[in-house]
């Protein structure tokens, strides 16, 4: 099975999405699986993990709606806000869906990083760690200390860091990004995204090579076992097509990869991470 771990849907006029503007006349639009279904095949891909992209429980709701209509939603991720004290509840109504593949932790848009480390948050965490429930981390380069440390309190977390933490590609900066992400390797069920990248680098006027670096790093700390490809569609159409984005990774692949190799990164890690049937 060949998969995209990681792509959005959403309806504008739902109202969830405060950060798609006018302003952003590419994305300023409706994006569904009718929009999708020609680039899977064309990428010979058999389905997707559709991720959250509101901070809102009303929105995951909203696309496990969408999943049951579409077969080539293979799993949802949905939100959830650890430092609400009914988070719980939310869990348990977005879990009782055939499709939910799990809930992300939207650390990059937390003004205060640190309160990842507060003693409710920890505890929460511990508990879905516990039960080994997939959570998606989406944070930034410079957010990563913070995140280390929470996984040095909840080191059997089941988790996943979202395009690659977002590092300085456009800058051309690779440490201290490069020994964050092999310390958080260390931590040996958690995977990483290997996505989300082209919106790193810069959007008009970025070459296949400005990512191999980052790409073969992630790859060689993580390991075969332990990388998924995700196209991050249709934030990706900032810089690139979803061609595009595929093609990258596959350009960047170190020479020794064979085809289990590629076939655990496109799609048997995904499947094992959010356990798909």
């Amino acid at each position: 099975m060949r998969i995209d771990a990681h792509q959005h849907y959403w309806k504008i006029t739902r109202g969830d999405y405060g950060w798609i503007t006018p302003e952003l006349p590419i994305l300023y639009r409706d994006f569904l699986p009718g929009d999708l279904e020609p680039l899977l095949r064309e990428e010979r891909l058999d389905g997707s993990i559709l991720v959250q992209a509101a901070p809102t429980i009303d929105e995951s709701r909203y696309l496990l709606e969408l999943a049951d209509q579409d077969p080539s939603v293979l799993g949802v991720v949905g939100w959830l806000d650890l430092l609400d004290p009914e988070h719980r509840t939310h869990y348990d109504e977005l879990s009782g869906h055939a499709k939910f593949a799990g809930f992300r932790l939207m650390i990059q848009d937390m003004p205060d990083v640190s309160r990842i480390l507060e003693p409710a948050f920890v505890e929460a965490l511990r508990g879905y760690a516990d039960e080994e429930v997939p959570v998606d981390l989406l944070l930034t380069a410079d957010q990563m200390e913070t995140v280390l440390e929470l996984l040095r309190q909840v080191p059997h977390l089941r988790g996943v860091i979202d395009h690659l933490a977002k590092p300085g590609i456009r800058q051309r900066q690779f440490e201290p990004w490069a020994s964050r992400l092999s310390a958080l390797a260390q931590f040996p069920n958690l995977y990483c995204k290997v996505s989300g990248l082209v919106t790193e680098g810069d959007a008009e006027q970025w070459q296949m090579d400005d990512f191999v670096p980052y790409i073969r790093h992630a790859l060689r700390v993580f390991g075969p076992e332990r990388v998924l490809f995700g196209s991050d569609w249709p934030v990706c159409l900032l810089a690139a097509s979803y061609g595009q984005v595929a093609d990258i990774l596959l350009r960047a692949l170190p020479e020794e990869w064979g085809e289990r190799e590629k076939a655990l990164l496109f799609g048997g890690n995904a499947k094992t991470f959010y356990k798909l049937k």
